[in-house]
């Protein structure tokens, strides 16, 4: 019996959530898409997702910071990072983070199906 995954989206752009959810449609996970730090804790202190991808440009808390606050409540599901930049460092920034993986945009819709299958 397969089991639908959860996958919590956190994008300050309400543009790239909707286009998100558009490219994942036909897929066979739940999107659950907040636009800041602040509510994706909010959602994680009643649910544990299979997978996080965060974008890392958010105003108040980015998306670094929130993967270490995700890591010390106790989360273990990989995060996928989504930046424009895609330097080596950024990259080891994202790992260092918690980050399994980084995903530049813009993305493309089999990149991103590939990646998300990898992880889940």
């Amino acid at each position: 019996m397969n089991e639908i995954k959860t996958i919590l989206v956190v994008d300050d752009m309400a543009f790239f959530l909707k286009t998100l959810k558009s490219l994942l449609q036909d897929m066979p996970y739940k999107l659950i898409c907040v636009n800041s730090g602040k509510d994706a804790l909010r959602f994680l202190e009643t649910r544990c997702p299979d997978l996080f991808i965060l974008d890392v440009e958010m105003p108040n808390m980015n998306g670094y910071e929130l993967a270490k606050k995700i890591r010390e409540n106790g989360q273990t599901a990989p995060i996928l990072f989504l930046t424009g930049n895609s330097s080596p460092e950024d990259v080891q920034k994202a790992l260092d983070a918690g980050g399994a993986d980084v995903v530049t945009k813009p993305i493309l819709k089999e990149y991103i199906i590939e990646k998300i299958k990898k992880y889940i």
